[in-house]
Order: structure tokens, then C-alpha cells, then sequence
């Protein structure tokens, strides 16, 4: 299995807390067979709201959600 890698973000209720605002507005930047490659989506992503404190994004480790025994 390949390691897939979603990249996605969003305004948050707190700057602090991953909890998003509006879960239709979601902005989905992509999924990736490689971690260096969603990383840099998710750089590029994050620069451009860099100014706006609620907004955030990350990424998950999808691979990890769909085979969980087999990163033992």
C-alpha cells in the first residue's frame, strides 16, 4: 500500500485547538503518495494564510486511518 498523505485546512474556532469552523468550507489542497511531497503542499498552503491566525492547516497520515496494524 502506498502512503497516502491529505493535505487540508481551514478557519478555526481558536488559534489554538484544531477545531474548524465550518466544516463545509473546508479548503482541501490534495492528496500525495509521499510525505515530502505533502509536506511542501502544506508549506505552500500555510504561507499564504500565514497573516490570518485562524486559519490552519495539516496534514494526515492516511495510510495510518485505513492499515493501522500495519505501522506496528
Amino acid at each position: 500500500m502506498s502512503k497516502l498523505h491529505l493535505v487540508f485546512g481551514g478557519r478555526v474556532k481558536n488559534p489554538q485547538f484544531l477545531e474548524f469552523e465550518d466544516l463545509s468550507k473546508l479548503d482541501v489542497v490534495g492528496f500525495y503518495a509521499d510525505y515530502a511531497s505533502a509536506e511542501k503542499a502544506w508549506r505552500a498552503a500555510a504561507q499564504r494564510s500565514v497573516d490570518d491566525a485562524e486559519m490552519r492547516y495539516v496534514v494526515v497520515h492516511m495510510h495510518k486511518l485505513l492499515e493501522p496494524d500495519l505501522e506496528a
